[in-house]
């Protein structure tokens, strides 16, 4: 898909965007009567694609959707998921796999259908991919590289005793995530500091921090000019993005599912950097979704 420009857009939608992103509207959206209600994680990316989601299913079907984003890490929204306070929300296939369901991976299109029927089991569906692999990755500067001669995870291993690492604080304990990653390449670092994304960013391009946890399609990684090693062993499995979605909804309004598919494979690794990237420098998510969904043509000005 490549790169678009999106100056335009954002240049026509100036006044919204100069709000903050932690405007309560812009969180919670609808707070009268809904048809459903849609939740996210508590990260950029996941705040974005919640509000494509919600978008497509008002543009195509007219249901009303309330938008509850931000509401925490990832076992706060699936419990809310199986709890039904969400009916659906934006979640990756080796996360599902490995996290909730502690099964293991394989390739993406193992991993995919794993999913599909892990989450059968709890009348659950995973609808189109969205077209990206959002995989955990583990970034340092060019001059931390250069100096430990650092290439893929195993080089860093040998050198993790005089490093710190900081990461989101999920990123600390999840079993897919540093324990398991540990145990894998003995990656002993010095300290492990969990904190939020926008901190670790922060620390490691002031050269406070060694090694920072990253995803793939983070927008800092290409503001800072970080250096993404390579996980020589195959530790982290695929995470394609994808909507999650409980049966009951879809079997109430059926259309749902063929509004959300229509962003099956339309968003590229490129793509949602530079949306991640246009939230980091102060746009709001909302805005940010509904201009990418205008530019690719899934909906009019």
């Amino acid at each position: 898909m490549g790169k678009r420009n999106f100056a335009l857009a954002f240049m026509l939608a100036l006044p919204l965007l100069l709000s903050s992103c932690t405007n309560p509207q812009a969180q919670t959206g609808n707070t009268g009567p809904a048809d459903l209600v849609i939740g996210s994680k508590n990260f950029t990316e996941n705040i974005i694609l919640a509000h494509m989601m919600a978008d497509l299913i008002e543009d195509r079907t007219g249901l009303t959707v309330r938008r509850t984003v931000n509401l925490g890490g990832s076992s706060v929204t699936w419990k809310a998921l199986l709890n039904n306070d969400i009916q659906l929300y934006p979640e990756y296939t080796g996360t599902i796999v490995a996290n909730y369901y502690l099964e293991e991976t394989g390739t993406a299109e193992e991993t995919l259908e794993r999913t599909k029927t892990l989450l059968a089991q709890d009348n659950l569906e995973f609808l189109e991919p969205l077209g990206f692999n959002n995989s955990y990755a583990l970034a340092v500067t060019p001059e931390t590289a250069e100096q430990y001669n650092l290439r893929t995870f195993s080089d860093l291993a040998k050198v993790s005793a005089e490093l710190e690492l900081g990461a989101e604080f999920e990123f600390t304990d999840r079993p897919d995530t540093y324990p398991g990653l540990r145990d894998l390449y003995n990656m002993h670092f010095k300290r492990v500091k969990g904190m939020d994304q926008g901190i670790k960013y922060r620390l490691i391009a002031q050269n406070d921090l060694d090694v920072a946890s990253a995803y793939t399609t983070d927008g800092q990684i290409k503001v800072i000019n970080l250096v993404i090693l390579e996980d020589d062993k195959g530790f982290f499995p695929p995470y394609h993005a994808g909507p999650v979605v409980r049966d009951d909804l879809l079997a109430r309004y059926p259309e749902i599912r063929d509004a959300l598919n229509e962003l099956g494979g339309k968003i590229s690794e490129e793509d949602m950097q530079e949306l991640n990237a246009r939230v980091d420098e102060g746009y709001r998510e909302d805005i940010v979704a509904r201009d990418f969904l205008i530019e690719i043509g899934l909906l009019q000005k």
